[in-house]
């Protein structure tokens, strides 16, 4: 193998991790759906 292969795609790894939390920050959370019974009465 390669010399620092490991140490190389760890890089890699740290990176694209960093980068795909920092895009999940920004998104907009999930409103939760009410449900609503048919029948008030019940």
């Amino acid at each position: 193998m390669a010399d620092n292969y490991l140490e190389r795609q760890r890089e890699l790894y740290e990176t694209k991790k960093a980068a795909w939390l920092k895009k999940k920050k920004h998104l907009p959370k999930p409103k939760p759906l009410l449900e609503k019974p048919e029948d008030e009465a019940l």
